[in-house]
């Protein structure tokens, strides 16, 4: 019986911190993830997004505080085959072809997924007896995909799993990761792109500067900001004069195109009414809450000194810049 079966406790990091030097990477986190949870931690370059994952995966003691995943701790988990991770750094090993590496892997777990399934899966069938030196920056990401997929492992740790890979690739990406969430597997991913966060998690996590400053739903995450957003194609209106409207934070010009900043729905309703009774040529509006992006922004822009400091600092133990 998989240890899944037995401890459906999920993951639990319990006051977790970890420094470089003068520079606290991850300070005191407390973080509950069920079973089959698809959750996407995001924040700035220099929040501790990757310093927390390597934690979680093992490869990085913490300073203080504990990791366990399904009940045991990273290493018993990664020797059970119930983690799988896929890292940005790292390349394949060399004189190995696509096939022969996941294979390899393959044979290191016990209850590994048929290697032809993986590659199809992750699209790397027609790379399959390429050489792991001649591979794009996109296709080494699918063959890392592969390799973390071929355990069959109960949770996926993914960090930035879409970076080099193109629009369509990435569409196919989370295609597979649906599938697999479907089957029950937790997910824990960090990205740069907001919108795949927003359109595939079940929650997010957003660090800055070490700590967890919101967790939950992206709908949740966005509300907190509050505020809300009106487009309008709209010529030979200067921005200074639009944002001078009662209840406009902000006034952007993006060729014909206007974008104005406001409060809550009531204040957006009133900026609406003012714009279209002073410029009755306003068209093609839209109005729309705040997005993940604007949502992002504000939450992790306090101190930002602090994060600036951060993301310059060094971790001179492994000789790369914090993240």
């Amino acid at each position: 019986m998989r240890a899944l079966e037995k401890d459906r406790s999920g993951i639990v990091l319990t006051s977790l911190s970890k420094s470089f030097g003068v520079v606290q990477a991850v300070r005191a986190i407390d973080v509950n993830i069920a079973a089959g949870e698809i959750v996407a931690l995001l924040g700035p370059n220099g929040a501790g997004k990757t310093t927390t994952i390597d934690m979680v995966l093992g490869l990085t003691r913490p300073d203080k505080g504990t990791v366990t995943l399904f009940g045991q701790s990273p290493s018993d988990a990664v020797k059970a085959g119930l983690v799988g991770g896929m890292l940005q750094t790292g390349s394949p090993p060399q004189y190995l072809n696509v096939r022969e590496l996941i294979t390899m892997v393959a044979s290191l777990y016990p209850h590994a997924l048929d290697v032809d399934e993986v590659l199809r899966l992750t699209g790397t069938t027609e790379i399959a007896k390429r050489s792991t030196v001649k591979l794009s920056g996109g296709q080494t990401q699918r063959v890392r995909f592969a390799i973390a997929l071929v355990a069959d492992p109960d949770l996926l740790v993914l960090d930035e799993p879409t970076a080099s890979i193109d629009v369509e690739g990435r569409r196919d990406f989370w295609n597979v990761m649906r599938s697999v969430a479907a089957e029950g597997k937790t997910v824990i991913f960090a990205t740069h792109y907001l919108e795949e966060a927003d359109s595939y998690a079940d929650r997010i996590i957003l660090m800055a500067r070490g700590r967890i400053v919101a967790d939950g739903p992206p709908t949740e995450i966005k509300a907190k900001v509050g505020g809300r957003v009106i487009r309008a194609t709209l010529v030979d209106v200067p921005v200074a004069e639009l944002s001078q409207l009662p209840g406009v934070s902000n006034a952007e010009r993006r060729g014909e195109g206007v974008t104005l900043s406001c409060g809550d729905s009531e204040a957006s309703d009133k900026v609406l009414r003012e714009l279209l009774a002073r410029y009755p040529g306003a068209r093609d509006l839209e109005v729309r809450g705040v997005g993940l992006e604007e949502a992002f922004l504000e939450l992790t822009a306090d101190d930002q000194d602090q994060a600036d400091a951060l993301r310059a600092g060094t971790d001179f133990n492994r000789g790369q810049e914090l993240q």
